[in-house]
């Protein structure tokens, strides 16, 4: 028998800059109690937990929830690079769709050093290796960071393909910086125009500084539970989770020899393909997106991937405002990963606990009017992808 999943409960901890924040257990523990205290709910009845997080030892989600109460329950770490907290998410919402559990705690945090991503074992082959075969390849300049590589490698093959202008990114940035001076709790709230992002220094191809996301550390939960467990508990189960899908790599990622799908495309568009199947609607029906900005070009490349646009139509979506607000759909409300900030293993768990904001018709001034269904898509790179469609009931 399939259960109802519904989030009864969000939190979320202000994200920050590498240095200025808590420790990863402290951020941990707090986003987990705003999440029990949304729910109204004693962490006694959690009945089984996922902590996300990318940098850290093993069982730093027990170092995070301990606080909270050592109640014995299954406490399972997980790591799957950025697509690490829905991935929380994704096995949370699945032990409560399959009967497994009535209430589990989806948990995500990270504490990340400044500069650009980078491995932290030398001793052994990267996982990366067949990756950065092809965007050595395709790409080269190998002195360049791993991720500003692959994701200017894609944006550049997307202008070769359709045309795309370097200026479309920018208008993307600028308008996650809007999105973002509505967000107490996004990182950078400052608004930047699409000059200010063209005439920040150049990483690579069309990427300039403000086109990347910030290295940030943060956390944010949220409480995933039946929808007889809310009932009975007296708890919000307003927002439903009715359709998630979580995909990786098929052999076309390398066999394409094209940069857009060794980011991640075709496994965004499996993803969604299932989403869409399952819940009964097709993206024109959706009307707030949560999406993976890692970098501008990864949010264009994603409208087309999720459906939103076209293939080649994302630079018009761009054009026409319709990633807005007074557009076809809101994308990134939350300022999304370039201005709300990137902690890893929180990001996933972050863009639920601003769909349910949404879908709650809790987000203050940045609340999209009358939104129903929300669509939440977490990226990560070797590889991984979650796609999990929200509806309000």
């Amino acid at each position: 028998m399939k259960h109802t999943p519904v989030v009864s409960g969000i939190g979320m901890v202000p994200f920050a800059k590498p240095g200025a924040s808590a420790p990863y257990y402290e951020m941990g523990a707090e986003a987990a109690r705003q999440a029990l205290a949304d729910a109204g709910l004693d962490y006694g009845k959690v009945q089984q937990a996922y902590a996300g997080y990318v940098y850290g030892d093993s069982t730093c989600g027990q170092r995070a929830l301990y606080p909270l109460g050592m109640t014995g329950i299954p406490v399972v770490n997980v790591n799957n690079n950025c697509a690490t907290g829905s991935t929380a998410l994704f096995l949370a919402r699945q032990a409560v769709a399959s009967g497994a559990a009535d209430c589990v705690l989806a948990l995500g945090f990270e504490q990340m050093q400044p500069g650009a991503l980078g491995s932290y074992y030398h001793d052994r082959p990267t996982p990366f290796e067949p990756f950065d075969h092809v965007c050595d390849e395709l790409v080269g300049q190998p002195d360049v960071p791993l991720a500003i590589r692959y994701f200017g490698g894609a944006g550049m093959a997307h202008m070769d393909r359709y045309g795309t202008r370097a200026e479309t990114f920018a208008k993307i940035r600028a308008k996650a910086s809007r999105h973002a001076a509505r967000n107490p709790v996004a990182l950078f709230r400052k608004e930047v125009t699409v000059e200010d992002v063209m005439d920040s220094p150049v990483l690579i191809g069309p990427l300039t500084r403000l086109m990347a996301c910030p290295p940030t550390c943060g956390a944010a939960a949220a409480i995933v539970c039946s929808e007889a467990f809310a009932k009975t508990h007296g708890l919000d189960h307003q927002v439903r989770i009715v359709a998630q899908s979580m995909t990786t790599d098929t052999p076309n990622t390398f066999e394409a020899r094209n940069m857009m799908q060794l980011v991640g495309c075709d496994m965004t568009r499996a993803a969604a393909d299932k989403v869409y199947e399952a819940a009964g609607i097709g993206p024109e029906d959706v009307d707030v997106v949560e999406l993976h900005d890692c970098f501008a070009t990864n949010e264009l490349l994603t409208y087309e991937a999720l459906g939103l646009a076209p293939e080649g139509g994302g630079e018009k979506m761009v054009e026409d405002g319709d990633n807005t607000y007074g557009g076809r759909v809101v994308t990134n409300p939350s300022g999304g990963l370039l201005s709300k900030g990137h902690p890893l293993g929180a990001t996933g768990l972050a863009q639920c606990a601003e769909l349910v904001q949404q879908l709650r018709g809790q987000a203050g001034n940045r609340q999209v009017e009358s939104a129903r269904q929300a669509l939440q898509h977490n990226l990560g790179l070797g590889g991984a992808c979650v796609v999990t469609m929200y509806q309000a009931t």
